[in-house]
């Protein structure tokens, strides 16, 4: 068992820990404008597994960006553990994305000269948590705890890409989030190390996070306790809470 901590962070807006509403995304190309989004709500519970689906192109690396910050709307509100996220400047947005919205991306996104620890360790120096000594004891324990603590002193580029995933996890994990969003972090493993990694995502739902994953493969969707299925920069389909499939209309 994977003892991560959780610290049950949970905002009060109708009771929901993710809150999308009117979500637009519109991108400027060579051919005119892309509406990646369009007009998204979408509402996340506390402690759900939630697999984001769809063809390529329909807007599910879009989503991901707005609910971590990593890219901010047109227009429409997005609000995460209390956070107006849509209205965070990218320098504040970085600092409110190390302490609330764990991030582990397809290419694992190590740093390639710093050890498998000091990948660990690098987002609590930068949200300036925890004494150097804590940092270094937080960061064996995560590592231990997603089976990786003997290769602590390696380099990413001496361990397997499996290993370097569970590493991204325990990094991501390493402010302890309440939430953690994943795109396509499978991509590029093997089934049985897919296997292992979703694994992971599911003992850090029983330990009281949330999780929201960008996934093509339907078997690694099914994993998930709810299914969101994106077309064209909407929502197609939104299985829900209850597990009961409800299609969801459609507009230009």
């Amino acid at each position: 068992m994977f003892g991560f901590r959780s610290n049950g962070s949970k905002n009060s807006n109708d009771g929901a820990l993710l809150k999308l509403s009117q979500v637009v995304k519109t991108y400027q190309g060579l051919a005119g404008d892309v509406v990646a989004l369009k007009g998204i709500d979408l509402q996340i519970q506390a402690g759900e597994f939630v697999a984001v689906t769809g063809k390529s192109g329909s807007g599910k690396t879009t989503l991901i960006n707005m609910i971590t910050g990593l890219d901010r709307p047109t227009s429409g509100e997005i609000w995460v553990a209390g956070a107006a996220v849509h209205q965070l400047r990218p320098e504040k947005a970085a600092r409110w994305r190390g302490q609330t919205v764990g991030v582990v991306f397809q290419t694992f996104e190590l740093i390639p000269t710093l050890s498998v620890l000091h990948n660990v360790t690098l987002p609590m120096d930068f949200a300036n948590r925890y004494s150097l000594r804590q940092q270094r004891q937080r960061a064996l324990d995560l590592l231990e705890q997603v089976e990786i603590a003997e290769h602590a002193h390696k380099l990413p580029s001496e361990v397997s890409g499996g290993q370097q995933q569970r590493v991204a996890i325990a990094r991501a994990m390493a402010n302890d989030p309440p939430i953690l969003a994943a795109d396509e972090p499978t991509g590029s493993l093997d089934s049985a190390t897919s296997e292992a990694v979703i694994d992971l995502f599911e003992e850090l739902v029983k330990q009281g996070k949330t999780v929201v994953l960008v996934t093509h493969d339907q078997d690694i969707a099914r994993r998930a306790t709810r299914t969101i299925v994106l077309a064209d920069g909407q929502i197609a389909a939104d299985n829900g809470q209850a597990g009961k499939s409800q299609e969801v209309s459609r507009h230009a």
